[in-house]
């Protein structure tokens, strides 16, 4: 079972993530693997400051996808596929969706290229449930304003308006896996909806 949450920063899906995890920690026998992607390994670590790095700006779009690539490839090869080969829980703050809102849909490169590159990056591991928490890019912001931006969150209002509409336009392509939720909704409402959805599908596969 692999569940990946998306959206901008500012949306909440960290939060709900990790909420979701605690829950499944204490009432499955499954175990339960937490990963952020790009992370969890020391080399998607290197790459994921690199890519984060306001001081590389000068990083091409082609670039930055690729780099996004590698340290998902490290990531599933080390973390994702064994867990899930052994049957457990994985849980993911962001995976492949990220790449076709933001490198697409954001910085305009080929579909066609971002399909490739993540089925390489993947070996075609697709997730079993997506929620995409969907917030305007407005309350996003205010939610973010007491940090400071890295190289991704500083790429301006109509990158980020861009990404919101890939991700809408995924919802819509692939509504089976891909669950909208209202991010203004409170946490304690979102969370028993994620709850509920995660619940009846692992119920359903074990």
């Amino acid at each position: 079972m692999f569940i990946t949450f998306e959206g901008i920063d500012g949306c909440g899906k960290s939060t709900q993530a990790k909420l979701l995890e605690e829950r499944l920690r204490s009432t499955q026998e499954k175990p339960v693997v937490f990963v952020r992607d790009p992370g969890n390994t020391g080399i998607s670590e290197a790459i994921r400051a690199i890519l984060l790095d306001k001081a590389h700006h000068s990083l091409t779009s082609r670039t930055e996808l690729l780099l996004f690539s590698a340290a998902r490839a490290q990531l599933v090869d080390t973390v994702i596929r064994p867990a899930l080969e052994q049957g457990s829980i994985v849980i993911a703050d962001r995976f492949t969706d990220s790449t076709i809102a933001y490198q697409a849909f954001g910085r305009g490169l080929s579909l066609a290229d971002i399909h490739y590159a993540n089925t390489v990056a993947t070996g075609g591991i697709v997730p079993t449930l997506t929620f995409f928490l969907d917030v305007p890019l407005r309350q996003a912001k205010e939610r973010c304003s007491a940090k400071n931006a890295d190289r991704m969150e500083s790429a301006g209002d109509a990158f980020f308006e861009r990404v919101i509409e890939g991700y809408r336009h995924l919802t819509n392509v692939e509504a089976q896996r891909i669950k909208l939720l209202d991010a203004m909704l409170s946490v304690e409402i979102l969370h028993e909806s994620i709850w509920e959805q995660s619940s009846v599908l692992i119920d359903h596969t074990t």
